[in-house]
């Protein structure tokens, strides 16, 4: 009888242990640049060994997808297949600046660090990331800024060109809230560094026709940090 009554007691122990360690968490991002606009964003919740990036890392074929052409569904397939909790396109779309997106995720007790993507658009490869953050234990609201990353995996010629967001074709996809200029030369077309790296920002210049860039120095241009995540474990 006592056998079974610690028996009992161990098993209840156990599984209050594991609700302990789940946890229902609030995820909010913030845009906040001036002229830049987020693609799907992809949030998951992984165990600490996961990564959906790593600077100083080559990409990914998914990080690449989602990089240069906003596609979340490889990374999301990754995310499943190692048992993530996620969360896909909280905005519905495009998060334009000054604007925030929000969602809720109930993590598995072994999912303990926290992962975000997302495009910036116009760009060619550039992307915000949070790389593998640990969710705190104790309830309370957590912030994170985030830097704006180049994927390293094409040239940032900052040219508009439409139906180029297919992984290994130069040009930004789109540009949108502001119309682009037209007939750049381009910036460049060979990217130094083929590593996940701090994104240099986009350079753009003030001519509507011609230039280098088809992005604008007025619109387009950036500082990090350019997001702004706001974590409440609840």
């Amino acid at each position: 009888m006592k056998a079974k009554l610690l028996s009992l007691v161990c098993t209840s122990s156990l599984l209050a242990m594991s609700a302990a360690q789940a946890a229902a968490v609030d995820v909010k991002i913030t845009n906040l640049t001036q002229g830049i606009y987020f693609t799907p964003i992809l949030i998951g919740a992984h165990t600490s060994d996961a990564h959906l990036f790593q600077t100083g890392q080559a990409a990914s074929e998914g990080l690449q997808a989602m990089a240069e052409g906003g596609s979340i569904e490889a990374l999301s397939t990754t995310l499943d297949s190692i048992n993530a909790d996620k969360l896909a396109n909280p905005a519905g779309g495009l998060l334009a600046p000054a604007s925030s997106a929000m969602g809720s995720l109930t993590t598995a007790e072994n999912n303990t660090s926290l992962s975000i993507v997302a495009m910036m658009l116009p760009t060619n490869d550039g992307f915000i990331g949070l790389d593998g953050w640990k969710i705190p234990t104790e309830a309370g609201t957590y912030h994170i800024y985030l830097n704006a990353y180049d994927a390293g995996t094409e040239a940032n010629n900052e040219l508009v060109v439409e139906g180029s967001g297919a992984p290994g074709t130069p040009g930004i996809p789109a540009s949108p809230g502001v119309a682009p200029g037209t007939q750049g030369a381009g910036v460049t077309d060979v990217e130094g560094n083929s590593m996940i790296h701090i994104h240099r920002g986009n350079v753009g210049d003030d001519e509507a026709v011609g230039g280098k860039s088809d992005l604008h120095n007025t619109v387009h241009r950036w500082l990090n940090p350019v997001a702004k995540v706001t974590v409440t474990v609840k």
